[in-house]
Formats: structure tokens, sequence, C-alpha cells
């Protein structure tokens, strides 16, 4: 007793394969689809910058600490320094020295120097 095949077998599984090599084609170079290592530095990077959009406030408060006419004074010094130096200086005054953290962070000094730019427009 033989099995009989029906003839629309082949095609479909030639279509079968075509299709998912196209899926996997346009969904690999779309973005739409990323390995396991493209995924996880995708995650370290999404985490890193959560960390520097939560911490980033935290050195304009320890700015905003500074009476007044201080608060000017820097703002004016900061203004006047070249914009690839402004996180050297912030981390100088010890903003970017997160509490209970002996080391400042230049990620966050450089958000910090934004967001205290954006203090000087207003």
């Amino acid at each position: 007793m033989a099995i009989e095949i029906p003839a629309w077998t082949k095609p479909g599984i030639w279509g079968g394969v075509i299709g998912a090599v196209l899926i996997t084609v346009v969904g690999f170079s779309t973005g739409s689809v990323v390995s396991g290592s493209t995924a996880q530095e995708m995650a370290d990077a999404s985490g890193k910058e959560a960390a520097i959009s939560a911490m980033a406030p935290v050195c304009v408060a320890q700015f905003k600490m500074l009476s007044p006419n201080n608060q000017m004074a820097e703002l004016t010094a900061l203004k006047a320094e070249s914009s690839y130096k402004r996180d050297d200086f912030v981390i100088a005054k010890g903003w970017a020295t997160m509490p209970g953290s002996e080391e400042p962070n230049n990620d966050i000094a450089q958000r910090c120097a934004s967001l205290l730019m954006d203090l000087t427009s207003s």
C-alpha cells in the first residue's frame, strides 16, 4: 500500500521555506528581529539611560542648594565654559557625585550640565 502525496505538497513546502527566509531577512534588516546579544546591548543602554535620567535631577538639586547669588555666579561661569568642558566644571563643583557615592559620574555630569544650561536660558 503506497501513500499518495498530493501534488500541491512540493510547491507548498518550497513556499514555506522561501517565506521563512524572506521573513527572517526582512525582520533582521528592519530591526524588528534582533539577536540575543543585541537585545542585551539594547537593554543595557536603556538601563543606563534610565539611570542617568533619574540621577541628573539630583545633580541639579545639589546645585540648587547654593544661595541664589552663588547660583547665578556659577551659571555664568558654566555658560562661559566651552560646551565640551561643562561636564568637567560640574564634576569639579561636586554636583555630579551622587549621595552615597564617592566618585562623580561623567554621564550624569554631562546631562546635568545640559539641564543647568537650560536654566540659563529661562
